[in-house]
């Protein structure tokens, strides 16, 4: 694909806020080949896109029927809540309490979605179609991207690439259940979020990211055996506001003593004067 030259208005980076036309940011972030776009989609959509069979075999597993795991993975297609679903009516959860987990799991697309709105800037009428790929993984590629039309390319492209081979495979592992015995034994329900872990880990690259993930992790492994499913994931993104929290009162720290050791030496000034 020939890379072209993108519209005035997004010629600018996307994924960070620039400090003018020609910012810092702009400099740091030159324009992206399309090709490049693509190919880095695809390897995310492809990656993640296979592991749709561990959801069929682990979703027929757990009792569901072909036409049930079908139907999750195509109108519901988010891998973490479907997994969180079949798991809880696997070990005899109820029904309605599974789906409510499921559903606080899936929330944090809509978050997702509301920095996504931004960044590609679709028509009115595509938006619809498009929040239902709105996912961790399409949320992973947009964001780096420098410029407007590089977001929309890599959206598109891993979306279509990760619904068409996530519901392929959803129907191939649910057929092959039978096959593999003991799914259980197989641990394929860590097999999505295990890939996700590794896309995610080479993009925390500063001390801040990469403590503020630890805390999340920390977070939901702390709330996970109290509470509700969904829930501890929702609650870990606590992390974030928490460490940026301390971080403000750190580097205020020395400014605020400076700041007072330079009243209390105007005050002596003062004093003199009088």
């Amino acid at each position: 694909m020939a890379e072209q030259t993108a519209p005035p208005e997004s010629t600018g980076p996307v994924g960070a806020v620039s400090a003018g036309p020609a910012g810092p940011a702009a400099e740091a972030r030159p324009d992206k080949p399309d090709a490049a776009v693509v190919r880095d989609a695809l390897g995310v959509g492809i990656a993640v896109g296979l592991s749709g069979f561990a959801f069929g075999v682990t979703s027929a597993g757990s009792g569901l029927s072909l036409l049930q795991t079908c139907v999750l993975s195509l109108l519901v297609f988010t891998g973490a809540s479907q997994f969180a679903l079949v798991g809880a009516l696997a070990a005899g959860g109820n029904p309605y309490t599974a789906a409510a987990g499921a559903f606080f799991l899936g929330v944090r697309n809509a978050f997702y979605g509301l920095r996504l709105s931004q960044l590609l800037a679709l028509p009115r009428a595509v938006r619809p179609f498009a929040a239902h790929w709105v996912i961790d993984e399409t949320t992973a590629v947009t964001l780096p991207q420098p410029t407007r039309r590089a977001a929309r390319i890599g959206f598109t492209v891993t979306g279509l690439t990760l619904y068409v081979l996530w519901n392929l495979t959803t129907l191939v592992g649910a057929l092959g259940a039978e096959a593999l015995g003991d799914t259980d034994a197989w641990g394929l329900d860590a097999a999505s979020p295990a890939v996700f872990l590794a896309l995610l880990a080479p993009m925390l690259k500063s001390t801040t990211e990469r403590v503020t993930a630890g805390l999340a992790v920390l977070l939901a492994l702390t709330l996970l055996p109290v509470l509700p499913a969904g829930v501890p994931v929702l609650l870990s993104a606590l992390a974030a506001p928490a460490v940026l929290f301390l971080m403000g009162r750190t580097k205020r720290g020395p400014n605020a003593g400076n700041a007072a050791d330079g009243s209390a030496t105007q005050r002596k000034k003062g004093e003199r004067r009088s």
